[in-house]
């Protein structure tokens, strides 16, 4: 057994930094808590197995947030994965929160590459923020960042970030689908976007533009994803139940249950959405996914997510948000029906100036689903 530590996030990223140097080279475990500094965090047992070097909180996107046990051997194969696939060491910058896997292996990568990331600092993800960050970097190193969605398309909104961007190694996007117009408009003015697909149960992204990294593994059993390979975790902290339902160990290979639809070729994964976001409506199966990419295809309408509202008549019902003003939504709503069937077109169309967000930078869908649903 060896120990396991706290460390706050709000301690900031050097001692965030340092803990996980410690740990990926023998010493105590890591959890990165959310809370403020001397913040009580839920309890969080004293020691973990030997093998362990980083217990990981998931956003909760998708449901409750678990805690994740992943080996020090998992997080560091994912780092030389991801080092590879974008084409060699790179200095980096640090534009997520540092208690969740993805803004943990921009500081493991950072180690591997044995070079300094550069953080954001307290103000906030803002075009300004990141160029000055950026300002920061060495120029003698490659230069890489990883990013959500909605902090790409808020780069690619503001000039000066869209040239510094253009300077970079790699622009890593995950956490979520990242639209397709959204990734198409970023290579149209030179800057180069690898989409990430993983999560903290897979040490994060092991999945780049749909072609596993490193040696991770795919496969699709009964159309679910699962994912195989030396980044898979060894389960949630406290939670045998969940930890055997999500997780197998077959032929000397460890894989995890995704919960993902998909589809796989053998060398291209296509992620099409939850299993479990396909609702029923009228007796007709429509997947929300679907729905999602049609609609983030259409003008104005890049930023959009749709959920599932209960209705009497037909069941259930979708319901899209998209974030900005309107340009033609009841065209949007017509691509919809055009290409997935009248069933799939949304219920309504409801227009925010942006979309409430997770602390992880990702959709607060189950806050949209209960508006939708008043």
């Amino acid at each position: 057994m060896r120990p396991l530590v706290q460390v706050p996030a709000a301690a900031g990223e050097a001692a965030v930094l340092a803990a996980l140097r410690d740990a990926l080279a023998g010493g105590p475990a890591l959890f990165v808590a959310s809370g403020a500094a001397g913040a009580d965090v839920s309890p969080l047992p004293a020691t973990v197995p030997q093998q362990v070097g980083l217990v990981v909180e998931t956003s909760g996107t998708t449901g409750r947030p678990k805690r994740v046990v992943l080996p020090a051997d998992a997080v560091l194969a994912s780092a030389a994965a991801s080092e590879s696939a974008l084409g060699g060491p790179a200095q980096w910058v640090l534009a997520l929160p540092v208690h969740y896997i993805a803004g943990l292996n921009v500081l493991a990568r950072s180690l591997c590459a044995q070079t300094e990331p550069v953080a954001l600092g307290d103000g906030g993800f803002t075009a300004e923020a990141f160029t000055a960050a950026a300002a920061r970097l060495s120029p003698q190193l490659p230069h890489a960042v990883a990013l959500v969605p909605a902090q790409l398309a808020r780069l690619l909104d503001d000039a000066a970030a869209r040239d510094v961007l253009r300077g970079f190694q790699a622009v890593l996007v995950g956490g979520q689908a990242t639209p397709r117009p959204l990734v198409d408009r970023a290579h149209e003015v030179g800057i180069r976007v690898v989409r990430s697909y993983g999560s903290s149960e897979t040490s994060g992204g092991c999945v780049y533009d749909g072609r596993p990294i490193g040696g991770a593994r795919v496969r699709l059993v009964d159309g679910e994803v699962q994912l195989g390979g030396a980044v898979v975790a060894l389960g949630y902290l406290d939670d045998d139940a969940l930890t055997a339902e999500r997780f197998l160990d077959e032929g000397g290979v460890r894989w995890f249950r995704t919960a993902d639809a998909g589809e796989w070729d053998g060398e291209t994964l296509r992620v099409l959405g939850r299993r479990d976001d396909v609702i029923v409506s009228g007796g007709v199966k429509v997947a929300l996914g679907a729905i999602e990419e049609v609609l983030r295809a259409q003008p104005g309408c890049a930023d959009a997510v749709v959920v599932r509202v209960a209705d009497e008549r037909w069941g259930e019902r979708p319901v899209a948000y998209v974030a900005g003003e309107p340009v033609d939504d009841d065209a949007a709503l017509e691509a919809i029906a055009a290409a997935l069937g009248p069933v799939a077109r949304p219920d309504r169309l409801i227009r925010l100036p942006a979309l409430p967000l997770l602390p992880s930078g990702k959709p607060d869908r189950a806050a949209l689903a209960a508006r939708a649903g008043h």
